[in-house]
């Protein structure tokens, strides 16, 4: 299987994600947007990861390659395509569905639980969100429920944090591929944010219990069976 991904920032890779496309020996590519890279043909993969950055949706002006990758991830969802879009990625998804995109009313950085929302516990995603163990957030943005797509979870300041659409298109607002190196990448880039406000923790509270990462990359590591392995 042929997996691509979009890199919207240098710090803000697959993560834990690599390593599960590499184990199952699958090919990987990538386009990295912020070096204007071009992108691939529907041809040349089978499954698309759209990963997250700390710009917004329609700030088209500072990064214009965001007007083809939006026409990009359009096509793939026309197409078939199983696709996996986390935080932003999540984002210019819901928003090609036909969903609002807006500032939420709290920025949520850190370690929050999530509640599953029932009717995704239908879906083959069943348990895998119904965990009493906080999950790794850092967005400002929300977005709203496309039409006929499932909602995955809530949380207490944010309360859409993901979608489920057509049985393979899949946005999630949190992170479940964070890694202890990557959460120090965010926070070394990305400081600014830490604001101390109702749901933003320090980066000492946010890198305090490490094993707190092996236990969502095990989630990821659900999804990704499910998403991407087991129905094909």
């Amino acid at each position: 299987m042929r997996f691509h991904y979009l890199q919207h920032v240098p710090f803000e890779d697959l993560a834990s994600i690599k390593p599960l496309i590499q184990s199952h020996h699958h090919q990987l590519s990538v386009t990295h947007l912020y070096q204007n890279q071009a992108l691939p043909t529907m041809a040349d993969f089978d499954y698309l990861i759209v990963m997250g950055g700390p710009m917004g949706i329609d700030d088209v002006t500072q990064y214009p390659w965001l007007i083809a990758e939006k026409k990009f991830i359009q096509q793939a969802i026309t197409t078939g395509k199983t696709i996996l879009g986390i935080c932003l990625g999540a984002q210019l998804m819901a928003q090609i569905l036909g969903a609002n995109i807006s500032p939420n009313q709290y920025r949520e950085i850190g370690w929050f639980p999530i509640q599953a929302n029932p009717a995704i516990q239908q879906t083959k995603f069943s348990n895998i969100f119904n965990t009493t163990n906080p999950v790794f957030h850092w967005h400002g943005d929300t977005f709203d429920i496309p039409d006929n797509a499932i909602p995955v979870a809530s949380s207490v300041a944010c309360q859409h944090q993901g979608f489920f659409y057509d049985n393979r298109v899949l946005g999630l607002q949190f992170h479940l591929e964070t890694t202890f190196t990557s959460a120090q990448a965010l926070i070394q880039n990305c400081a600014n944010e830490l604001d101390g406000s109702t749901y933003v923790q320090s980066a000492q509270e946010i890198l305090a219990q490490p094993q707190r990462f092996s236990v969502i990359n095990q989630m990821m590591g659900q999804v990704f069976q499910q998403l991407f392995i087991s129905n094909h």
